[in-house]
C-alpha cells in the first residue's frame, strides 16, 4: 500500500475519534502528502473544522506570510509539499482570553494517530509551532516549563521523537494574541529560524 494510501487510512480513523469529550469540535487534518517535512501545530482554531483545513484562519495567514516572504512559498505549496499535523486535531475550546491548551489526556489520545502518521511518513525535519508542539517534539528535559521561546527558536535540535531521528526548527505560535515575534529578540531570532527551514536539505527535497 502507497504513502498515501496508508495516510488516508490514519485520517480516516481520526475523523472517527471522539474519545475527548471536552473538545469543541471534530477532528481536523490536512492532505495526505508525503513528504520528509512535517509541521506539527498545538490544535485547530474555531475556524478550522468548518474550514476544513489546518491553520485556516487568522494565524494561517501569518505563517504562510513568514514562508512567503522568507522563500517565495506560498500557501497552496506549502500545503501541498508539508505534512500538517497537530498535537490535537480537535478545538480545544476558549480558556478566559485565549484558546484553552489541550490538556495531558488529549494530548496522549491523539498521539497514537501521530505515531502512526510518523511511522509512515518517517519525516527527517518538523517544524514545531508554538509551545505545546515544542515540548511535544523536544520533550521535557529540553524544554521545560521554565523555558521559552528564547531559548529554543532560531537554531536546528536533534531529536528522537517517535521512535524517528528528526532535526526540529521551533517557530513560535503566529496567533495575533503572541507579541514575541513582532519585538526583538523574538523578531530576529524568528527570522533566522525561517531560514535554516527554507535552507535545509529536506525542505529543499520536499518543495523541489
Amino acid at each position: 500500500m502507497s504513502v498515501s494510501r496508508r495516510l488516508k487510512a490514519v485520517h480516516r480513523e481520526i475523523e472517527k475519534c471522539r474519545k475527548c469529550p471536552a473538545m469543541c469540535s471534530g477532528p481536523v487534518h490536512g492532505p495526505a502528502v508525503e513528504s520528509p517535512v512535517m509541521l506539527l501545530g498545538q490544535a485547530p482554531g474555531v475556524h478550522e473544522e468548518s474550514l476544513g483545513r489546518p491553520f485556516a484562519y487568522t494565524a494561517g495567514k501569518t505563517l504562510f506570510r513568514w514562508f512567503s516572504e522568507t522563500s517565495g512559498v506560498d500557501e497552496e505549496t506549502f500545503r501541498s509539499h508539508v505534512y500538517m499535523a497537530a498535537v490535537a486535531r480537535c478545538y480545544p475550546g476558549k480558556n478566559g482570553k485565549g484558546d484553552r491548551i489541550p490538556d495531558e489526556e488529549e494530548i496522549a489520545n491523539c498521539r497514537e494517530h501521530l505515531q502512526e502518521e510518523v511511522r509512515i511518513l518517517k519525516p527527517r525535519l518538523i517544524i514545531a509551532v508554538g509551545r505545546v508542539a515544542i515540548k511535544e517534539v523536544l520533550g521535557e528535559e529540553k524544554f521545560s516549563a521554565k523555558s521559552t521561546l528564547n531559548d529554543v527558536v532560531g537554531r536546528i535540535w536533534k531529536a528522537r521523537f517517535l521512535s524517528q531521528d528528526v532535526d526540529v526548527v521551533c517557530l513560535p505560535h503566529p496567533s495575533g494574541r503572541s507579541t514575541w515575534h513582532v519585538m526583538e529578540p523574538g523578531k530576529s531570532k524568528l527570522k533566522k529560524a525561517l531560514k535554516l527551514i527554507c535552507s535545509h536539505p529536506q525542505w529543499k527535497d520536499a518543495i523541489g
